[in-house]
C-alpha cells in the first residue's frame, strides 16, 4: 500500500506539500505545475489522503458531484513531463473555476491491466479527458462506458479533439531552417510505442518542407529516439562521430532538442555555429538552455482549458458532430538557430 512519503518522492516535493495539496488548503501558495504533479503522483500510486466526505446536503450541486477523469500520456519522464503537466494544469484550472475536481488521473499503461480497467470504471464516469489515443481494444472498451470523451491530440475521429497542427508546425520549423540558408537538415523525433516514425505528423511536416525546397533527405540524418532523452543523447553521440554532419536539426520536442544540444556540447560541436537546432513546444526550461532554444510556443495550458470547457458543454447537453479544435502556435526565435 502506498504512503504519503511514496507520493512525495514520486512528485519530488515534501510530505507537507503533498498533504496540503491533497487537502486543498486554500492558504497554500503553489505553482499549478507542482499541484498537478502531486495530484498525478497520488493517482499513479492510487493514494488517497482523506476519504471523500459524505454528502450532507439533500440537493448537492450537480456539477461538483460529476465524476470526471483524465488519462495521461506517459513518456520517459512519467508524471514529470513538463508538456503534459502544463496541459493537465490547464484542465484543472478550468474545472476548478467551475467548482469541479478531477475524480481520478491515471496513466494510459495502467489500462492495459483488464482488472484495473474494470475497477477504474466500476463507478459511473460521466466524462473523460484523454491525452493518449490508447490501443483500439482498450479505447473501444472505455468508449462504451463513458458517455462523453474529449481527446487531446488523439486523432480519434469519433470524439472531440483539441490540440495544434503537428504537421504544419513541423513544416514551419523546417522552413525556418531553410530560410536561414541551411540545405543539409536532419530530424530528431519519436515514433512512440508500437508505431513507426513515418506516422509522426511532425516528421511528415519535415519531409514536406524538404521536398518542397527540393532538398535531399538523408536517412542517416534522421534519428528516431522514441521520445526518450537518454536514447536521444546516445544516438546523437553516435551521430556526432560522422564526419559528414548536417548544418541544422529540427527536433520534434524541446526535450529532445535539449538532449541533442547536450550531446553536441559534450562532442565539442558548437550550437548554432556548427549546427543549428530548433525545437517544438516552448516548455519553460527551453529559454534557459545554452544557447536559449528557438522553438514554437504551443499553448499547452489553453489546450487543457479548451478540452475541459468542451467536455463540460457536452455533459450539459451540447450536441454536434465531433469537433476538432486546433489552437495556434507562436514562433519563438532565440539563439540556437
Amino acid at each position: 500500500m502506498s504512503t504519503i512519503r511514496d507520493v512525495a518522492e514520486l512528485a519530488q516535493v515534501s510530505i507537507a506539500t503533498v498533504s496540503r495539496v491533497l487537502n486543498q488548503d486554500p492558504t497554500y501558495t503553489i505553482t499549478e505545475e507542482t499541484r498537478s504533479r502531486v495530484i498525478a503522483a497520488a493517482g499513479q500510486l492510487q493514494y488517497t489522503l482523506v476519504p471523500r466526505p459524505k454528502k450532507k446536503s439533500a440537493s448537492p450541486d450537480r456539477k461538483s458531484s460529476l465524476r470526471i477523469g483524465c488519462i495521461l500520456r506517459i513518456t520517459k519522464r512519467g508524471y514529470n513531463d513538463p508538456y503534459y503537466m502544463s496541459v493537465l494544469s490547464g484542465i484543472e484550472s478550468y474545472l476548478r473555476e467551475c467548482k469541479i475536481t478531477l475524480s481520478f488521473i491515471q496513466s494510459a499503461p495502467l489500462l492495459n491491466d483488464p482488472y484495473y480497467l474494470e475497477t477504474l470504471f466500476s463507478d459511473p464516469v460521466v466524462g473523460l479527458i484523454l491525452m493518449d489515443p490508447l490501443e483500439d481494444s482498450i479505447y473501444h472498451s472505455v468508449r462504451k462506458q463513458v458517455p462523453h470523451i474529449v481527446g487531446i491530440d488523439t486523432l480519434r475521429d469519433d470524439i472531440d479533439d483539441v490540440g495544434y497542427d503537428h504537421l504544419w508546425n513541423g513544416y514551419l520549423a523546417t522552413q525556418h531552417l531553410i530560410e536561414k540558408g541551411h540545405r543539409n537538415i536532419g530530424f530528431i523525433g519519436g515514433s512512440g510505442d508500437g508505431d513507426i516514425l513515418a506516422h509522426s505528423k511532425r516528421y511528415q511536416g519535415y519531409l514536406l518542407a524538404m521536398q518542397s525546397s527540393k532538398l535531399a533527405i538523408r536517412e542517416d540524418w534522421v534519428l528516431d529516439c522514441n521520445w526518450n532523452e537518454d536514447e536521444c543523447i546516445a544516438k546523437t553521440n553516435a551521430f556526432c562521430k560522422n564526419s559528414d554532419l548536417p548544418t541544422a536539426i529540427f527536433a520534434a520536442s524541446d526535450l529532445l532538442a535539449m538532449a541533442a544540444m547536450k550531446s553536441f556540447y559534450l562532442n565539442k560541436i558548437s550550437v548554432p555555429k556548427q549546427i543549428a537546432v530548433i525545437g517544438m513546444s516552448d516548455i519553460e526550461m527551453s529559454q534557459y538552455t545554452n544557447p536559449p532554444l528557438t522553438t514554437f510556443h504551443v499553448p499547452k495550458n489553453e489546450i487543457g482549458q479548451a478540452a475541459a470547457r468542451l467536455l463540460l458543454s457536452r455533459i450539459e447537453g451540447y450536441q454536434s458532430l465531433p469537433q476538432k479544435i486546433t489552437l495556434p502556435t507562436r514562433f519563438i526565435e532565440r539563439n540556437s538557430t
